[in-house]
């Protein structure tokens, strides 16, 4: 699937390397900004017990 989408960028080697690069930390970004952040509420890993209120 990646050799398709790097044989169908056009010019030369060089140009398919850096717009492949930049696809990629285009990808990277996305994820880290909005992806991730609303996953993040659903991961029942992030619920904890420790250091919450004491009941006497």
């Amino acid at each position: 699937m990646y050799g398709w989408i790097f044989r169908r960028l056009p010019g030369p080697l060089w140009c398919r390397i850096l717009t492949s690069a930049l696809l990629i930390a285009a990808a990277v970004l996305l994820l880290m900004q909005f992806v991730f952040p609303w996953l993040n509420q659903f991961n029942p890993l992030n619920d904890s017990t420790i250091g919450g209120s004491s009941q006497p």
